[in-house]
């Protein structure tokens, strides 16, 4: 899944937004492909940039060039509840003491050190992955440089959208259930990206090579009410009821 920073981070310089949002893609990357103990050390470095950015908007909206690591980051979080109370308590409260467990999952699991009883890799990245997206999201209610309307559905697509039973390698996306039906598997891309696709784009993931042939597809969800296919244009988008589909029957 894929923000708009220029839109929907808009009041951050760009320098922190770039690094934010490559981190933030590189947790849901490699939380996507199965990849445990990336994701989770992503994190480290996710939590890293957020105190920059967090610690910035608190000092006047002061922010460094680039993301710093703190020392001490705990007790560098616990100073951030010093700001004046004009700012938000997410900003001086909430989003400081989630940062730290998460902080934490990269300094004193087995993700970061050898040895430990169980491997928790999948659970602590899972962890991970939905902690970072409720910041994310947070992040976005903050300092959003766009209409109310447009920023509450990227916050929604950030806490729930992630497709696990997704890949994307290189410019494509490939179901990874090869079983899967062809119109389940155009739901699922469909549901996995905010706004609308391609038919011809659809057609390259699903690897459909007569066109003709998998645009009757889209219009068969279409008459179901399941996504809205303009066939004039070539563009696909899911539909509430499409989405239910997905979230209900599809997902893992």
């Amino acid at each position: 899944m894929k923000i708009d920073p220029s839109s929907a981070l808009g009041n951050l310089p760009s320098s922190l937004r770039s690094e934010l949002v490559e981190e933030f893609d590189k947790i849901t990357r490699n939380y996507r492909e199965g990849r445990w103990e990336a994701s989770e050390l992503n994190g480290g470095r996710f939590c890293e940039i957020v105190y920059s950015i967090i610690a910035g908007h608190l000092d006047g909206d002061n922010y460094p060039a680039n993301a710093k690591k703190p020392s001490r980051f705990k007790d560098a979080c616990e100073r951030l509840s010093n700001a004046p109370t004009a700012y938000s308590e997410s900003a001086r409260l909430t989003i400081p003491r989630v940062l730290v467990p998460l902080y934490d999952v990269r300094n004193r699991r087995g993700v970061g050190h050898v040895g430990g009883e169980v491997d928790a890799n999948h659970m602590d990245a899972t962890f991970v992955l939905h902690t970072a997206q409720w910041v994310m999201a947070e992040l976005v209610r903050i300092f959003h440089n766009t209409d109310t309307a447009t920023a509450s559905e990227v916050v929604r697509n950030l806490t729930d959208r992630t497709v696990p039973a997704i890949w994307k390698v290189g410019d494509v996306s490939r179901i990874l259930d090869s079983s899967m039906a062809l119109a389940d598997g155009t739901l699922l891309l469909l549901y996995s990206e905010l706004g609308a696709q391609s038919d011809k784009d659809l057609a390259k993931n699903l690897e459909q090579d007569k066109l003709g042939n998998y645009r009757r597809v889209l219009d068969r969800l279409h008459r179901a009410r399941l996504i809205e296919y303009d066939r004039s244009k070539g563009m696909a988008q899911i539909s509430p009821l499409g989405e239910k589909e997905v979230e209900e029957k599809l997902l893992p």
